[in-house]
């Protein structure tokens, strides 16, 4: 009840009150320390896909790209040399901070859409923007730059006669090109999935 009617902008007030023991002794205390404690948080973060994703997501890609940024030329941070194993953890940042923040968005549209939480200016103006067409053209073209960034490895392979690479190089390719298509294709599945839940929106 607090938490909808601080979501809903209500007036709330304290209002004093007395308890009293009611002498029964027939059972012991059914409250579970761990057990209500998690459930009463797992629901605060329910109502919180903000704090459950956004932030988190948010956090996850800023750190993905500074690695990304950082790693590509080779630069060295505190005499550590960034290379294609700074790339692999800086993909793995973005792929799973990218996800959290559709799974925010998912989550805040499906909460209105089911009165679990009030309307949210930014949700309408993001339909405003958004559309399953522009999506997709988004998608596609960071789908489309993946497949191309593979491309170029294959053909380094192929000038190898398809052997041994210089892998240090070879990953600069490999593992961008694989993040822009995985990127892509969530955002593709994406387009779909939120067009569908705001359809009742418009």
């Amino acid at each position: 009840m607090i938490i909808r009617s601080s979501l809903g902008a209500k007036k709330m007030v304290e209002v004093p009150i007395t308890l009293f023991p009611d002498g029964r002794k027939a059972h012991g205390p059914h409250l579970k320390t761990f057990r209500d404690g998690w459930r009463t948080l797992r629901f605060f973060m329910l109502y919180s896909p903000r704090w459950l994703y956004l932030v988190p997501g948010m956090g996850l890609m800023l750190l993905g790209s500074l690695g990304f940024t950082l790693a590509l030329p080779g630069y060295a941070v505190l005499g550590a040399k960034l290379d294609a194993h700074t790339l692999l953890f800086s993909s793995l940042f973005v792929l799973m901070g990218y996800q959290a923040v559709l799974f925010a968005l998912l989550t805040k549209v499906f909460a209105i859409s089911e009165r679990l939480l009030p309307e949210d200016p930014r949700v309408n103006r993001f339909f405003k923007v958004f559309s399953l067409e522009l999506g997709l053209v988004l998608g596609s073209a960071g789908f489309v730059m993946g497949l191309a960034l593979l491309a170029v490895t294959v053909v380094q392979w192929w000038n190898a006669s398809f052997g041994s690479l210089d892998y240090p190089r070879t990953m600069r390719f490999v593992i961008p090109g694989t993040t822009l298509a995985a990127l892509g294709f969530q955002t593709i599945l994406f387009s779909f999935f939120t067009s569908i839940l705001g359809m009742r929106r418009k």
